[in-house]
């Protein structure tokens, strides 16, 4: 069927709104062991009536409208997240190098996207999921900005003969994601005999998780920066700007030329002092819409005197039964540091013992270290965990055979209970302090190295 309206392709999908797949679906795909997966082409087949493809223009090619179908999730909190991230169009690195960007296969394939908002439940059979919400949506002025310079960075790798270096922690809101069974996905690149993995552009979890917060769960974000700011610099350059009149100077003197009041010793000191000088005041920093969209995460470090951070640096507790059970392609580890951008604050005592800001560094993990260090890790607490974890009484309390901080140099496990009481139960039935993945101070001081340059 041809939609000939925007508003009359609309009012066809609104009518899926409260609709199961297994109410929709006619063809019974649902029950095809073939198909199994595929609620994006009930959706096509069965609800809007043309048959399942792969061409290269748009789904709803007259009105240049993509169709896209896309889980979220009710989070532990109760609030509301992207399941994962879209993927959109896959990349031909040969016929993509002759591209700019509004001739590129992503725009013509995605500039307008009908995006229709299914809610996951785990303990659902997927024909039972739900639709939620369906929106035709354009990108923001704003979004386009930013999305056009990665769309320009992925670009520039493969002209570069880099296709092959590519990573989701490149670019801020669209990503060119790993597309393939396995690391045999491989294509031919230009300007380079070396093979690439397959990739498709993306919009980045991240940012999926802000449309759902803004269309399903209506949170309002708020910019730290303008139009005009986003088309003609970055984000790493905008927070650059904003941040760099303070360094040299303490939280106190910090907060003095913001007008605001900061306790150093309370955890929400440097949140505020972030908010503050980025020039939106009293917002949280998940409220701010590019650090949502872009899966930016502040940590703060602070250096002695001699440069070498305090202590190592903390991230989530593990959860042993999931890391038993999962694939290294959807591990929580790697999906961490692969999609998320962390921004560095950075304080250091001088030799009076004062601590002042010495800078910021956005930064991720680089994907060879990621497919490399941090995967031997991962596989290195599994190898514990299925030959049997082996906890002894030493003299400082409880330990464990998980690896230490000189496997690698990179990541480290150990623990971060309230207190020894403080347990979790592991897969073999035994009982151990809550463990926490820390990355390395030693290798925190390398990210942090070049502030000095």
């Amino acid at each position: 069927m041809i939609y000939e309206t925007e508003q009359a392709l609309l009012y066809k999908a609104n009518g899926a709104r409260g609709k199961t797949f297994r109410e929709i679906d006619q063809h019974g795909r649902l029950d095809s062991k073939r198909s199994r997966g595929a609620l994006g082409q009930i959706i096509e087949e069965s609800f809007f009536g043309y048959e399942v493809n792969s061409n290269a223009e748009a789904d709803f090619a007259n009105l240049g409208i993509e169709l896209k179908v896309t889980p979220f999730k009710q989070n532990k909190d109760k609030s509301l997240s992207a399941k994962e991230r879209l993927v959109l169009n896959i990349i031909n690195y040969m016929t993509e190098a002759e591209k700019g960007f509004y001739d590129s296969s992503f725009w013509k394939k995605n500039q307008k996207l009908l995006l229709m908002f299914y809610e996951w439940k785990k303990e659902l059979n997927r024909g039972d999921y739900r639709i939620i919400e369906t929106i035709l949506f354009e990108y923001p002025e704003e979004d386009l900005a930013v999305i056009k310079s990665d769309w320009e960075l992925i670009q520039e790798k493969i002209n570069s003969g880099l296709a092959h270096e590519l990573s989701e922690g490149d670019t801020q809101y669209l990503g060119a994601c790993t597309k393939g069974a396995n690391k045999n996905s491989l294509r031919v690149q230009p300007y380079s005999k070396e093979l690439a993995m397959q990739r498709a552009f993306s919009l980045k979890q991240s940012y999926m998780t802000a449309l759902i917060r803004q269309y399903i769960s209506k949170e309002k974000l708020v910019n730290f920066s303008t139009l005009q700011e986003l088309q003609e610099k970055s984000i790493k350059q905008l927070l650059n700007e904003r941040f760099s009149p303070f360094i040299g100077m303490t939280m106190e003197e910090t907060a003095g030329k913001l007008n605001i009041q900061v306790n150093p010793k309370n955890r929400s000191a440097v949140p505020n002092l972030i908010s503050a000088l980025l020039g939106v005041k009293g917002t949280k920093l998940d409220k701010i819409a590019e650090f949502a969209k872009a899966n930016i995460q502040f940590k703060t470090v602070r250096l002695q005197p001699n440069g070498k951070p305090k202590e190592s640096m903390s991230f989530k507790n593990i959860d042993f039964e999931e890391i038993a059970h999962e694939e290294w392609e959807e591990s929580y580890i790697r999906n961490y540091f692969a999609e998320t951008q962390i921004l560095f604050v950075v304080f250091q005592f001088d030799s009076e013992g004062a601590l002042r800001f010495k800078g910021i560094k956005l930064w991720h993990m680089p994907a060879q270290t990621i497919e490399r260090e941090l995967f031997d890790y991962w596989t290195e607490i599994r190898r514990v965990l299925a030959e049997g974890v082996i906890v002894t009484q030493t003299k400082k309390g409880m330990e464990n055979n998980f690896p230490k901080s000189n496997f690698n140099g990179v990541v480290h496990v150990r623990p971060k209970g309230a207190d020894g009481s403080d347990t979790v139960q592991l897969p073999d039935g035994q009982s151990i302090t809550k463990q926490c993945y820390w990355l390395n101070a030693s290798y925190i001081a390398e990210i942090v190295s070049d502030l000095d340059e």
